[in-house]
């Protein structure tokens, strides 16, 4: 892993491991992100099938990914696969204000916890 993704990759790790009940496993390839080990919330990808990004894919609440995307498209994208489901891509290959990659990440896991934890 090139030192970028290396040290994107730590910092996104602390994060997403700082919350109760979360884990980390490859998923699809991937450094993967869960609350209860089944849960995916947050997954870390480094050119995904040659698409030159770094990013991560979160959960996002409803209408969270529209409104991201359309302000500020060069930081957020409708990642695949997931997109459609309101995930969100979050370029860490750009100028990286990390506190709000941080709150993003905490939102993903908040997400998870309210959407599953009903079940």
């Amino acid at each position: 892993m090139p030192p970028r993704s290396a040290t994107a990759l730590a910092r996104v790790r602390k994060v997403c491991l700082s919350f109760p009940d979360t884990s980390e496993r490859p998923s699809h390839g991937a450094p993967t992100f869960f609350w209860k080990e089944k849960h995916a919330f947050v997954m870390f990808l480094d050119n995904h099938h040659g698409d030159g990004r770094l990013a991560i894919w979160c959960a996002a609440a409803p209408g969270a990914q529209a409104a991201l995307v359309e302000t500020e498209p060069e930081h957020y994208f409708v990642p695949p696969y997931v997109g459609p489901s309101g995930w969100l891509g979050v370029r860490l290959d750009r100028a990286v204000a990390w506190d709000q990659v941080g709150g993003l990440v905490e939102q993903a896991y908040l997400e998870r916890v309210a959407k599953k934890g009903k079940r």
